[in-house]
């Protein structure tokens, strides 16, 4: 719970203590109460409860979604159970894209309140744009409010976020998710503002809590240690929408002495894990979603294996993701010493398109931290980008043009990374620019 006084925020008028709820904030705490239960529970008790929620799902889905009653058709009858669970065929973006309209219930429960369209980002190349209710957006909000009790914050701070859909605003408070509670003000800036007004704002507001992507935070923390610029009131970094690179941890301890707590998150899904308290792997939020870790041959990873992220929701009565391959890909962890029978990720591996591909038939996620080449050349931002099954261009910004042997060291140090003689192109840009939904991808292939 939060390592800092919680006040709560009271409804009725010269009532302050003990707080009256409304019944939006009533909701929230007790779906608070629960999961404070329910993250000790041992790992067989979640999943016997998944078990039950996620048969409500597939028999609402059977009967209101064209969709799951054609591709489920031989699994309609019987109960549900995890070796049904199993044999249900896995369902691609690519699939749910094609189906189009036939993926929404006909009939959404109308104590689900209002449904409500969304749209992913489109990192993929195509966008994907899902249903929900406002009941799926509730838990969203409740799970926001879990990770911010969970790591301790002082709700009653300023908090300060780069968004990139957003318009430069600000507000009295955090928002809905923190709505049972006084809190501080907030303040949103838009992503696409140049990096040195970034910080310039960062200045300014000096906030508590800073969240932005993974890669905007990481090009933060090294630009402010090169203006010196200091953000003396901060006491934690949060990040979402990116991977989070290893180093970048280190890089933000350097610049302004804090940690990061990440969280991994989509779209069309809502929380899918996060960063565990104590550690810095992720609990997977089984309240909300079944999760499974896959090998290629669609078994399940054990500890240590990567697989690909496979998720089903179980409170999506309007569109269901029934055994969705999300395209991210994640190692599967140990039980954590902490104590929560939440399963474990250990680290978020990335998307399938951002691997490496070599000549002798080699794939993975490639890795050139910065204490690799920053002392090959004055790099401020890198982007490799693989173009031939043999070569890799390497875009770089810097401040002023390679002199000396620079080229030369940077090349040598980013092939050592990748840990194969790749042909290498170095090229100064001026800007490399963000991707859809304003990500941004160290890593870029081009291959089909």
């Amino acid at each position: 719970m939060s390592g800092f006084p919680l006040t709560p925020r009271s409804a009725c008028d010269g009532v302050v203590w003990p707080a009256f709820a409304d019944d939006a904030s009533a909701r929230m705490l007790a779906l608070q109460y629960q999961f404070e239960q329910s993250q000790w529970w041992p790992e067989e008790r979640l999943r016997e409860l998944q078990m039950v929620q996620f048969g409500n799902v597939f028999r609402h889905a059977m009967a209101t979604v064209p969709y799951y009653r054609e591709r489920f058709a031989t699994w309609a009858q019987g109960a549900m159970d995890w070796d049904r669970f199993r044999e249900l065929p896995v369902s691609s973006r690519h699939d749910i894209q094609l189906a189009g309209d036939a993926m929404h219930s006909s009939a959404p429960p109308p104590g689900h309140g209002t449904v409500i369209s969304t749209q992913s980002s489109g990192s993929t190349g195509s966008p994907l744009i899902t249903r929900g209710t406002a009941w799926t957006q509730l838990m969203w909000q409740a799970l926001l409010l879990r990770d911010h009790l969970w790591h301790g914050r002082d709700l009653g701070g300023k908090l300060a976020a780069i968004r990139s859909k957003t318009e430069n605003q600000s507000f009295a408070d955090w928002g809905p998710a923190t709505a049972a509670f006084v809190t501080g003000p907030s303040a949103v800036l838009s992503l696409v503002i140049d990096l040195d007004q970034q910080l310039r704002w960062l200045e300014a507001e000096n906030p508590d809590y800073l969240l932005t992507f993974a890669t905007n935070l990481r090009a933060l923390a090294k630009r402010g240690m090169e203006l010196g610029i200091r953000l003396p009131a901060l006491k934690q970094a949060r990040t979402y929408g990116e991977t989070l690179q290893p180093d970048t941890r280190d890089i933000v301890r350097e610049a302004w002495g804090v940690e990061i707590t990440d969280s991994y998150s989509s779209e069309e899904l809502g929380y899918i894990a996060i960063q565990c308290p104590e550690h810095e792997h992720y609990h997977l939020q089984a309240e909300s979603l079944i999760v499974e870790v896959l090998d290629a041959d669609g078994r399940p990873c054990r500890p240590g294996e990567v697989g690909q992220v496979t998720v089903s929701t179980l409170h999506n009565f309007a569109m269901p993701l029934l055994r969705y391959a999300s395209g991210d890909y994640a190692e599967a962890g140990e039980p954590c010493p902490c104590g929560r029978g939440l399963p474990v990720l250990k680290r978020i591996a990335g998307r399938q398109r951002n691997m490496l591909r070599r000549p002798d038939g080699v794939r993975y996620w490639p890795s050139f931290p910065i204490e690799a080449w920053r002392r090959a050349a004055p790099v401020r931002q890198i982007q490799l980008v693989q173009d031939a099954i043999d070569h890799v261009e390497a875009r770089v910004v810097m401040p002023r043009d390679f002199s000396g042997d620079e080229r030369e060291r940077l090349e040598a140090a980013l092939i050592d990374c990748l840990g194969y003689p790749f042909r290498m192109t170095l090229t100064r840009v001026d800007l490399i620019p963000r991707g859809a939904g304003q990500k941004y991808e160290d890593f870029v292939t081009l291959l089909e």
